[in-house]
């Protein structure tokens, strides 16, 4: 489709139709998040369930060009837009998604570093500062007052708690202890104040869009995540860090398995990948548990975990090529109705 740019005017003086490139929204982003988290998984099994390491590989390979591809394509579209990046970042909807950008460039940094240390350790501290910069970015411009409490939502929690928890983890791998306990911190921190403000939006004020529904699952994430980053930093044991993380884990379960109903009943879209990182992290964190409670029969358990994930995002993934491939057919139908419409101007 045409840019937004002036239209030239046909023989008889009349301007042809302005057409619109728009931006691809920022939730796509969490294509490539999901995708880590599921390679997280199948890493965790190769470690703990004696399982070939090679799947865990070829998915991490699978998020890198995604990563990439999704970068590539954000940029391309985004040159065309008549709309700006920083409009995009100050969307109150989109803006705090596009965190995901550095947060799976560490994911993807630190496994790169088991297999070359220095491009994997650069990859990381680079996408760590790139994330840290976003952040302080973002958190001054909701200080100036410009979001309300109905445009609050899950994906607010990307920043600085994701970003800060993912960082722990992921800068211990690469041999920064101190950064590490300094991310945790801040994922912590900004987990007690976002998810209460979050929280409240959510009681006190109307429901969120059907298209914003999905972000609720990111509440599932954070103990999680922040039990990686302890068992990374401290050792994989239960100590009453480790079972408070899980305590929390359980609970933030539970809620959701509560909200399934609404889930079902929303219309698919592209925004059901929020579900998929917090899925995988979830599970990822309960492989790491059954492999510390070593009960008899805990590997079927976690074979149980690692199939149910694998099946979740396999079934989004695949609804999502069926989408877009649908959505592309319908551009191409409409493009040609302008290409007439145009035709007839100009020979009108």
């Amino acid at each position: 489709m045409a840019d937004a740019s002036t239209a030239a005017d046909g023989p008889s003086g009349r301007a042809k139709p302005k057409r619109t490139t728009q931006r691809i929204p920022l939730n796509t982003l969490a294509i490539a998040f999901g995708l880590a988290g599921l390679a997280g998984v199948w890493t965790t099994a190769g470690r703990l369930l004696d399982v070939s390491d090679v799947i865990g590989q070829v998915l991490w390979d699978i998020v890198a060009v995604a990563w990439l591809w999704l970068i590539v394509a954000h940029l391309r579209r985004g040159a065309r837009s008549a709309e700006t990046l920083g409009a995009q970042l100050r969307h109150p909807a989109q803006g705090p998604i596009a965190a995901l950008v550095p947060v799976v460039g560490m994911l993807i940094g630190a496994d790169l570093h088991r297999f070359v240390p220095i491009a994997g350790a650069i990859l990381v501290v680079a996408s760590l500062i790139a994330a840290a910069l976003f952040a302080g970015w973002i958190l001054a411009f909701w200080h100036a007052g410009n979001l309300t409490p109905e445009a609050f939502h899950g994906g607010y929690l990307l920043p600085t708690v994701a970003a800060g928890l993912i960082a722990a983890t992921t800068s211990f791998r690469i041999g920064l202890p101190g950064v590490a306990i300094g991310a945790f911190a801040v994922g912590v921190f900004f987990w007690i104040v976002i998810s209460t403000v979050l929280l409240a939006r959510l009681a006190f004020f109307p429901p969120l869009p059907a298209a914003l529904t999905p972000t609720c699952a990111i509440l599932l994430a954070p103990p999680a995540v922040a039990g990686t980053a302890w068992f990374t930093i401290n050792g994989e044991r239960a100590d009453p860090v480790s079972i408070a993380l899980l305590g929390l884990l359980v609970l933030m379960a539970l809620q959701q398995v509560a909200l399934l109903p609404r889930y079902r009943v929303l219309p698919f879209s592209l925004g059901f990948w929020s579900f998929t990182f917090p899925l995988a992290a979830a599970g990822g964190y309960g492989i790491e548990w059954l492999s510390i409670a070593d009960f008899a029969g805990w590997q079927a358990v976690a074979w149980l975990l690692v199939v149910i994930v694998t099946a979740v995002i396999v079934a989004i993934a695949a609804r999502s090529l069926f989408l877009v491939t649908s959505v592309r057919r319908g551009a191409r139908r409409a493009e040609n109705v302008l290409r007439r419409a145009d035709d007839l101007v100009e020979r009108r």
